[in-house]
């Protein structure tokens, strides 16, 4: 297995070590390097870095998640305020009991500096502001990237959510193909079987392949576009044996191609629609179904005349099934497809391209 720590919440560490070994090392260089620097000087720095890392992380992993997502934004803010004063009381008693004649000298020695070069003494009320702004700062960035942290993970939730939903509904899409087309077929084989029996047995054959791709191969979330092109031969074969001498069927399907990876399933739809629209026992009909690819790119193409009743709306042509297969390429294609469905003239057509990368 191959390590990285440039991924997921790895990354998310590292970048974590980095910052704060940066924070604390590189001003250490200079601090420690230069004898002019005072030692107390270098007690206030580190103790306010502390200080700000506490504030950070008790913002990130405590009140954050708490209060803030939990609209009780009042106590959030409350807590926060009380964080930031808390750890300046402490940090401010600390130094002036423990470290009372270092702070003196370093006093003393910035009134000198001052002095020199005539500059504003430092104040304890600027130190103090600079405190507040730093720390308040710190709790901003915190909230940012605690909500894009969110954001992100939501995101990520609702994406598999869709996908579990879609694979949901791609099992219902088998289902809808199965059953019925199933039991029609097995009728057509058992009247077949007094007239051809060498034709019935090749139509059971068929009719196993077909069968064995929806239950089995299908289900591993990707298939071949070779696969996927013999699955839709056999189902149109199949059909073939309810379809009438007045029907104009045309199926093209390239010879040689890329045999690139593409999702299962997602042009049965418009086929069995197709079959189920277009058929007309009584006058003439047609349906043309053609595959064609261009190194990664599939267009699919599939129309049919109308054959409906007069109080059918032709918008019921479209089904369950085709209106899972808008949603299953809006989420496995999002910007790599286009989808065209019209119908003009008792005519029903339908386009699709994918770019398979």
């Amino acid at each position: 297995m191959k390590f990285s720590i440039f991924t997921g919440k790895k990354l998310y560490i590292t970048l974590h070590i980095l910052a704060w070994t940066i924070l604390f090392f590189l001003p250490a260089y200079f601090l420690f390097s230069d004898p002019g620097y005072n030692h107390f000087f270098k007690i206030i720095f580190y103790t306010q870095v502390f200080a700000y890392a506490l504030i950070f992380y008790l913002n990130y992993f405590w009140l954050l998640p708490k209060f803030f997502f939990s609209r009780k934004k009042g106590l959030y803010i409350l807590w926060t305020t009380v964080l930031i004063i808390g750890l300046y009381v402490i940090i401010e008693f600390s130094n002036n009991v423990f470290f009372s004649n270092e702070n003196k000298i370093y006093n003393d020695k910035f009134n000198t500096i001052a002095k020199e070069y005539n500059l504003p003494k430092p104040t304890r009320k600027g130190h103090t502001i600079n405190y507040l702004f730093t720390s308040i700062l710190i709790s901003g960035f915190s909230i940012g990237l605690r909500v894009s942290g969110k954001l992100s993970q939501e995101e990520k939730q609702r994406k598999e959510a869709d996908k579990e939903r879609l694979n949901a509904e791609l099992a219902l899409l088998k289902n809808q193909v199965s059953p019925h087309f199933f039991f029609n077929t097995l009728n057509n084989i058992y009247s077949l079987v007094e007239i051809n029996t060498d034709d019935a047995q090749k139509a059971i054959l068929k009719l196993s392949k077909l069968m064995r791709y929806l239950l089995y191969e299908s289900e591993n979330g990707d298939t071949t576009l070779s696969r996927e092109i013999e699955f839709m031969k056999n189902y149109i074969d199949l059909m073939i044996l309810r379809v009438s001498s007045k029907v104009n069927l045309s199926v093209s399907f390239p010879e040689k191609y890329n045999d690139v990876t593409i999702a299962p399933l997602l042009f049965i739809s418009f086929i069995e629609n197709a079959f189920k629209h277009g058929i007309s026992y009584r006058e003439k009909s047609f349906i043309e179904i053609a595959l064609n690819i261009n190194n990664t790119v599939i267009e699919f193409s599939c129309s049919n005349s109308i054959n409906i009743h007069k109080d059918e709306a032709i918008e019921n042509i479209a089904g369950i099934g085709l209106e899972n297969v808008r949603k299953r390429l809006a989420l496995l294609y999002p910007n790599n497809h286009t989808l065209t469905i019209s119908s003009k003239e008792e005519i029903y057509e339908v386009l699709l391209t994918i770019n398979s990368i």
